[in-house]
């Protein structure tokens, strides 16, 4: 069974950081691009970034480049993400996917076992 599960989401101020993982189990975690996808209250799932199977192409949806960072371990079958100087906009259910490509924004599994980072005084 395919399992993504995704923690270190907590409440920060603004301007605070967090790094988010993701553990990847039930297939083989190296051999796949890996995205990052959030949704805030009342609001669809919103694509935030990918990362391709060895971890050297990256990409970001234009409102969080700069300010959030993607990258892998793939010995530890762990995939992270970096978030920077955090708004309370940033605030969301951040879950960890696995695309149908690094293109793609179509995912093998439904969206489960979400971390929430709030962003609040």
């Amino acid at each position: 069974e395919v399992q993504l599960v995704a923690s270190g989401g907590a409440l920060v101020q603004p301007g605070g950081s967090l790094r988010l993982s993701c553990v990847g189990s039930g297939f083989t975690f190296e051999t796949y691009a890996m995205s990052w996808v959030r949704q805030a209250p009342g609001k669809g799932p919103e694509w935030l970034s990918s990362i391709s199977s060895d971890g050297v192409n990256t990409k970001y949806i234009n409102s969080v480049k700069g300010q959030f960072t993607i990258s892998r371990d793939n010995s530890k079958n762990t995939l992270y993400l970096q978030m920077n100087n955090l708004k309370p906009e940033d605030t969301a259910v951040y879950y960890c996917a696995r695309p149908l490509s690094y293109y793609s924004t179509n995912y093998y599994e439904p969206l489960t076992h979400g971390t929430q980072v709030t962003v609040s005084w």
